[in-house]
């Protein structure tokens, strides 16, 4: 199916562009999210018509879209979660997630521009798209945790696992010291013990 693009696609081509299409991309996406006509005579020559005011509205909200970007590009949200002891979350952070984060903190994001290729099911850092415009595309950082004091150590370079680790390990040298403690008050014991044997003697 041929469709006249009225912006520009990511993979498919550029305002004006005659491309040709699978029919329920066409139908499903394309013209459903009004970025392209069917490419008939009449909507071909009528984008020609419209294609100054085309052009001018997609310079305006490129621009717009750039003035967010400069704001927005490599910020970094919070987004609180339950999660086990090993860093799973319990459910996952979807796109929605992303922009009600970014727009509780003032930035004017909507679910649609956030692309997250794989669902994100751990606690951490996740580096996260969002296409504020054809055109314009930023990275921004979803740090991923159980409380805001968590948030702020992921913040800091250290994960999750890392920390539990030196939970783990700080656990362990204490109860070591405490049978090293143990171990040493036993030998005190038997050291005096037969120095009072030898004192009935």
């Amino acid at each position: 199916m041929e469709v006249i693009l009225l912006e520009r696609v990511a993979k498919l081509g550029q305002m004006g562009d005659v491309v040709s299409v699978k029919p329920g991309y066409a139908r499903n996406y394309l013209l459903a999210q009004g970025k392209a006509l069917t490419a008939s005579k009449e909507n071909i020559a009528s984008f020609e018509e419209r294609k100054s005011q085309l052009e001018a509205r997609n310079l305006e909200t490129k621009k717009e879209a750039e003035a967010l970007a400069d704001k927005l590009d490599g910020q970094q949200f919070v987004v609180i979660r339950s999660a086990s002891d090993g860093g799973n979350l319990y459910g996952s952070v979807t796109p929605r997630d992303a922009a009600e984060t970014a727009t509780a903190e003032g930035y004017s994001v909507d679910r649609k521009q956030v692309v997250i290729p794989q669902p994100i099911k751990e606690l951490g850092l996740h580096k996260v798209h969002v296409t504020l415009h054809p055109e314009v595309d930023v990275i921004i950082t979803l740090n991923v945790a159980r409380s805001p004091e968590e948030a702020e150590l992921q913040a800091s370079g250290k994960s999750i696992q890392e920390l539990a680790a030196e939970e783990e390990a700080q656990a362990e040298f204490e109860i070591s010291e405490l049978f090293d403690d143990i171990g040493a008050a036993t030998s005190d014991d038997e050291d005096d013990a037969p120095a009072r044997g030898s004192d009935d003697d």
